[in-house]
């Protein structure tokens, strides 16, 4: 799993990202933003670390 983030790589992570998408962000937001981005990376590096087996197939897709 990756080593936890500094609080200024995922400031500049939050801030290239709203710039990217034009979004304006009060700075009193910037801590909540940091914990979520904490919380998504370290989920997805339980992710992206769970080895499957060769024989595992994608799931079906299901549309309506």
């Amino acid at each position: 799993m990756q080593d936890a983030m500094a609080d200024d790589d995922l400031d500049a992570y939050a801030a290239a990202g709203t710039r990217l998408l034009g979004i304006a962000v009060a700075p009193d937001w910037q801590p909540a933003i940091r914990a979520h981005l904490r919380v998504a990376l370290t989920l997805g590096g339980l992710v992206a670390g769970f080895d499957l087996p060769d024989e595992a197939e994608p799931g079906p897709v299901f549309t309506a």
